[in-house]
């Protein structure tokens, strides 16, 4: 088995689109959640909602932009900005040991636009033939794998709010299995109301709309509902001899890879599928609890799902657990893109020598189990980190991954 090394990563968030800027970001405990005006006079019962920041279009021909969706732009832009710090050649890129895998489980705009045409114009032929390119699930990475000409393993992972992090954790292990020598991999998610009028009637959005930087509260026990958000992140992943070989700046190393279902509910998570998945990847990163520096955890800021999480790190590390919080206090969750995110994310505090807070964070509500929750920013560089993702119908992903 090979190891892996992260040689790369780019990301389009609500905390920022470049590096510097969401480091920033995450080290002040800056917020990205707004209040949707649209939602609002659309009756929304939570209007709230992550916005990104500084995202700049790329350029790109005409011909090109008629197949590619906003997510797709943003998956672009931080899949060039992944590639281009990893130092890949033209060659390597589009080699067929180069792959593509990105986390992705809606596309609603384009669909909702071809619908409509056809019921205003009573025929097909104007919705055109590029739209169908925009339609699919798989839509960001059959355009980036042509704009790319990447030449390897192509496809999407559709596993809800855990895509992102199952896209990342099943490169790795093609990269260790020999089957791949690098792969650009992440996770996109759309923002837009349409995307999310269904999710709204779950009645699972935060309604603490008077103040919305404060709405997104992971662990408190004031939260009542998670905030909407997305954007997009991928990393360069690449088989650590081959980077070493032709000396890379090496970001960190995919130490473990684990996934699992609850088999219990569709929104409701058990718990124990969770716990039993962080048991697993840590005994495949072949580190003990104690080398764990930080838990970025998956929690959303719903009361059932940030209580099942928290008993279930209390189950795996006990009291003498880690720094634990949330980036979602800040972005908002992330959904498909949530667990590429937590990687970009735990690099950047690595980075900077940080542990981001978990912001709006007072207290836990009784009966929880009492976590280590970072509430202030925490001055400590962290090198293993367990990322936790989880989504409906019960499916987990955990990583871990060594900063340099």
């Amino acid at each position: 088995m090979y190891r892996v090394a992260i040689v790369g990563m780019g990301i389009v968030s609500t905390l920022g689109s470049d590096q510097a800027t969401v480091t920033d970001s995450l080290r002040r405990g800056v917020s990205g959640v707004i209040v949707d005006p649209v939602r609002v006079e659309l009756g929304f019962r939570s209007p709230l909602t992550g916005k990104i920041k500084g995202f700049v279009k790329p350029e790109l021909k005409k011909k090109q932009l008629r197949t590619l969706a906003e997510e797709a732009l943003q998956a672009y832009s931080a899949a060039v900005s992944a590639y281009t710090q990893a130092g890949w050649s033209a060659e390597e890129l589009s080699s067929p040991q180069t792959g593509l895998i990105v986390g992705n489980d809606s596309t609603t705009i384009p669909v909702s636009e071809a619908i409509e045409i056809v019921k205003n114009e009573k025929r097909t032929l104007p919705v055109g033939a590029t739209r169908i390119f925009m339609s699919l699930t798989s839509h960001v990475t059959i355009n980036l794998n042509t704009l790319l000409q990447t030449q390897g393993a192509s496809w999407t992972i559709s596993g809800a709010c855990a895509s992102g992090g199952h896209a990342i954790g099943q490169s790795a292990d093609l990269i260790a299995a020999g089957r791949q020598e690098r792969i650009l991999c992440g996770g996109v998610q759309e923002i837009n109301w349409k995307s999310v009028c269904s999710f709204d009637a779950t009645e699972a959005f935060s309604t603490l709309v008077e103040d919305p930087v404060k709405a997104s509260r992971p662990f408190d026990k004031d939260r009542n509902g998670l905030v909407p958000s997305g954007g997009a992140a991928i990393v360069a992943l690449e088989r650590m001899d081959l980077a070493q070989q032709r000396g890379a700046d090496i970001l960190g190393e995919v130490l473990g890879y684990s996934f699992s279902s609850d088999g219990y509910k569709l929104s409701v998570p058990s718990g124990e599928g969770l716990e039993r998945c962080m048991r697993d990847v840590i005994d495949r990163a072949k580190v003990s609890l104690g080398d764990i520096d930080y838990i970025s955890a998956h929690a959303t800021s719903t009361p059932i799902g940030d209580l099942k999480e928290a008993e279930a790190i209390y189950k795996v590390f006990g009291p003498d657990m880690p720094w634990v919080s949330s980036v979602k206090s800040m972005t908002g969750h992330e959904m498909w893109m949530a667990g590429a995110g937590l990687v970009v994310y735990g690099l950047l505090m690595s980075q900077g020598g940080f542990i981001a807070p978990n912001i709006n964070f007072s207290a836990q509500e009784e009966g929880s189990p009492p976590l280590k929750i970072a509430a202030e920013t925490i001055d400590l560089k962290p090198r293993i980190m367990l990322l936790n993702s989880a989504g409906f119908g019960g499916t987990n992903s955990c990583l871990i991954i060594k900063a340099r």
